[in-house]
């Protein structure tokens, strides 16, 4: 029997409550992600390192994070950058499912 394939382009993103987030004076997006947990603040102790990291949205991916409504499909988001990006975005949803997963496994988001 087959295994059958996720679908990504089915899925709908919701935004971490652990995740921050603040628009740069260029338009652009910054995710500000807080080391708040026990190993992190064990770390910083010992190696001083920042509470906080930020990470720098580029253009296609600072217009994705503020399509992320909890409500619009991943394919629903992909019209969306078609539209605003048109043949910039190409080869548009291997980009997106590739993007979209990244957000997922740094716990960014979460595909329902």
């Amino acid at each position: 029997m087959a295994k059958k394939k996720e679908n990504y382009l089915d899925y709908i993103p919701l935004k971490s409550e652990k995740i921050d987030w603040r628009k740069r004076d260029d338009g652009l997006t910054q995710l500000i992600i807080y080391r708040d947990s026990l190993l992190d603040k064990i770390m910083r102790k010992l190696f001083f390192t920042p509470d906080k990291y930020v990470v720098d949205l580029d253009s296609l991916g600072s217009f994705v994070w503020d399509s992320i409504d909890g409500k619009k499909s991943v394919y629903e988001i992909s019209k969306l950058v078609k539209d605003e990006f048109g043949e910039a975005a190409e080869p548009l949803y291997d980009r997106l499912i590739e993007y979209m997963i990244i957000l997922k496994n740094n716990k960014f988001i979460k595909l329902t």
